[in-house]
């Protein structure tokens, strides 16, 4: 990547500039090279001169002049200058660009980053059975397939893994409400037991009883109700997955890991990490690090939330020696993990070290939040079907066979979806904006499909007319399209890096909206013209790179549209 070739100009520039080598060394991990928003400064710029400039007490900008007469003539560069406060700005040859278009094929950004060799384990959907598979968990799945692709994209080796609860009074609840109605289906009677559960102390303590039977599994009526509610709800589950293009590597269950948690916990109350709370329920007392108390074994003597997450911890280092462990749920459950990985910190302190919690806002419809404690939930199904609606609706007129209509939708509606998740930072908030995420223009999932959808027919047609691709020879100025495909591999990096899907979309978004421009402006396909082939080679360049760029997002490509 060209951003690490300047790293290492810049490294060899400074070595005998700076007189202390821990200096230089300190300076060399602050600094950054990054490409400049305005393009007239640069393909990259570099703070180096500004960062050694504090440490050595001198004008940056005189920092600057002297780091740039230090690299001296280079090849890669056209002009090197000095700008604002002591910025140093890289104007990269041409003779670059073209070898890097020349290089782009399908594996293109494939395994040039930092996770070459790692063993990632990422936790990721994680619906609860006999529960809703609800819009949070849509955008927990967008996410966690979307790193998971980045990840193994960067040379690291990924196990995708979904953990559910089916224990618990959730769980209780649901049977509880399928005992009572058994004709109505699993979210319905879960939200009826949960109402009953708030409103009724008697249904409370029915349901307190039950989730022992079921924890216990010594009622084979309770157990036969309980299998059978648990293989429809993985059924269903499963059925989501593939529409969303997710093949998890195990399913986890809490059923799994909470004995485990549960003798982690109690080791950890002789070794007085854990106390004793009023009711005799084992807690961890949050506050001595800025934190709240949190129950860890409840009153009954059955292991929480916390206790299992911390048996699910070691069960998966049992099945999968990792070097990292990425969780994501939605950021409501931030303040929860913040203490579950305190005391992780304090029982399983190389595991605590391992695990990364990465935490999405929230999807909203414009109706407002979901809540399946309610009733009111919103089901990631409804917002599918909503969408392939708008989606046949806004196609209904096309030429195209009924199938492909069908494959257009799925896929459109699906990528708008997706888009509208990712395009925003993972930690904000979503109003799902229905017209907008189905636009054949502009910031949308389906603008990026038909911008693939594009170049595929401008190659189509190149091959219709003999126009085959070259880069034999290459205009006298390139564009920025050719510039900005070359950006790829380093947007990649920075995703995985900073665990920001976003990054991307933002990329694609941007090449997608240059490849538009450059569409309108050159006649890409013309036998006449002496630059044609080299034209088509750029298109087929941009459609390998878009291809990619989507397939990281779990968006699929479509032919034609």
């Amino acid at each position: 990547m060209i951003k690490d070739e300047i790293k290492k100009i810049i490294e060899k520039a400074i070595k005998d500039f700076t007189g202390s080598p821990a200096l230089r060394e300190s300076a060399l991990r602050e600094f950054s090279v990054e490409i400049p928003g305005d393009k007239s400064h640069g393909d990259y710029s570099t703070n180096i001169a500004l960062i050694l400039s504090k440490k050595l007490g001198k004008n940056p900008r005189e920092v600057a002049e002297e780091i740039k007469n230090k690299i001296g003539k280079n090849n890669l560069f056209y002009k090197i200058e000095v700008a604002g406060p002591g910025f140093i700005n890289f104007f990269i040859s041409d003779k670059y660009f073209i070898d890097t278009l020349k290089n782009i094929d399908k594996n293109y950004g494939k395994a040039e980053g930092s996770e070459r060799g790692r063993k990632i384990i990422i936790d990721y959907t994680d619906p609860n059975i006999l529960k809703e598979f609800h819009i949070g968990h849509l955008m927990s799945n967008s996410v966690g397939e979307s790193l998971s692709r980045i990840f193994e994209f960067e040379g690291a080796t990924v196990k995708r893994v979904c953990y559910q609860s089916d224990v618990g009074m959730g769980v209780a609840k649901a049977i509880w409400g399928k005992i009572k109605k058994e004709n109505e289906s699993w979210g319905e009677v879960y939200a009826f037991g949960a109402k009953a559960f708030e409103e009724s102390e008697e249904s409370k303590k029915e349901i307190i009883e039950l989730n022992k039977k079921i924890f216990e599994k010594g009622d084979t009526k309770i157990n036969k109700l309980y299998d059978e509610g648990k293989k429809e709800s993985l059924k269903h589950f499963d059925d989501i997955y593939k529409k969303l293009g997710t093949k998890f590597d195990e399913l986890i269950f809490e059923s799994q890991v909470a004995d485990l948690g549960k003798k982690i916990v109690e080791k950890g109350l002789k070794d007085r990490i854990f106390e004793k709370g009023d009711n005799g329920a084992v807690i961890f007392k949050g506050e001595k690090y800025g934190l709240h108390t949190r129950v860890f074994i409840n009153s009954e003597g059955l292991p929480t939330y916390e206790a299992k997450d911390l048996g699910l911890a070691k069960f998966k280092y049992g099945g999968y020696k990792y070097d990292e462990s990425v969780v994501i749920t939605a950021n409501e459950q931030n303040d929860y993990f913040k203490v579950m990985l305190r005391a992780m910190g304090e029982v399983l302190p190389e595991l605590a070290k391992k695990t990364k919690h990465i935490s999405h806002g929230m999807l909203r419809l414009p109706e407002g939040k979901m809540s399946s404690r309610t009733g009111k939930v919103i089901t990631g199904e409804s917002l599918i079907e909503k969408v392939e609606e708008l989606v046949k609706e806004k196609i209904k007129d096309r030429e195209l066979s009924e199938k492909e209509k069908n494959e257009i939708v799925e896929a459109v509606a699906i990528g708008a979806i997706k888009y509208s998740v990712l395009k925003q930072s993972i930690g904000n908030d979503i109003i799902y904006d229905f017209d907008k995420s189905i636009s054949f223009e502009g910031d949308s999932g389906p603008y990026l499909q038909y911008a693939y959808t594009r170049a595929n027919s401008v190659l189509e047609k190149a091959k219709r007319e003999g126009v085959k691709a070259s880069f034999r020879k290459t205009p006298k100025e390139i564009t920025r399209l050719e510039k900005t495909l070359s950006y790829f591999p380093e947007v990649i990096e920075k995703s995985g890096k900073e665990y920001e899907p976003h990054f991307l979309v933002l990329y694609l978004t941007e090449l997608a909206g240059i490849f538009n421009n450059y569409y309108a402006k050159h006649k890409i396909v013309d036998k006449k013209d002496e630059y044609s082939p080299y034209r088509v080679a750029l298109t087929a360049a941009f459609l390998k790179t878009m291809k990619n760029g989507l397939w990281l997002l779990g968006i699929n490509t479509l032919e034609k549209m």
